[in-house]
């Protein structure tokens, strides 16, 4: 619904924020992807996956709680994981709690891809995005970031070791 004070349109300074934003949403995955293709026959998505299990306890999680840390569907989570699997780098297993429930788990080979993976994918973070910034504006675009996730998302976004 709207009101008399909800904009109609994007203009002026709201049109060039929002189009610098897009921008960046548009152009980064490829350039994160394109780096890790060619470094490590990974995806961004991939390695997000491998990631998050290699930081999670016992390199375990469930495929419903890596989904929502990827803010992603079961069956596209499924699909990579099933690519992973076929590569030796994540095994499932039913989750011996609760048997309604499945693990992804990362091997050993995995865990050495996710590590040889990680120096150029981090130089590339740091080429495309942090050493632009001065330490100042890598804290803002965390807390804006974060802003903008907790509007979106339901508490599920995945939270870097400390």
């Amino acid at each position: 619904m709207t009101t008399p004070d909800t904009p109609t349109a994007l203009v002026g300074e709201d049109l060039e924020t929002w189009a610098a934003l897009a921008t960046v949403l548009e152009w980064l995955p490829a350039a994160l992807d394109s780096q890790l293709q060619r470094d490590a026959q990974l995806t961004h998505f991939e390695y997000g996956v491998l990631y998050a299990l290699a930081n999670a306890p016992d390199s375990t999680l469930r495929m419903s709680v890596l989904s929502g840390y990827a803010n992603s569907s079961l069956s596209r989570l499924s699909r990579a994981v099933t690519r992973l699997e076929s590569r030796g780098w994540v095994r499932r297993e039913p989750d011996p709690v609760d048997g309604r429930f499945t693990l992804a788990i990362l091997t050993d080979s995995g865990r050495t891809k996710v590590d040889e993976a990680t120096p150029g994918h981090a130089q590339t973070v740091h080429r495309l995005v942090l050493d632009r910034l001065t330490k100042p504006q890598v804290r803002q675009l965390r807390e804006i970031s974060r802003r903008i996730t907790r509007a979106i998302g339901d508490g599920q976004e995945w939270e870097p070791p400390r």
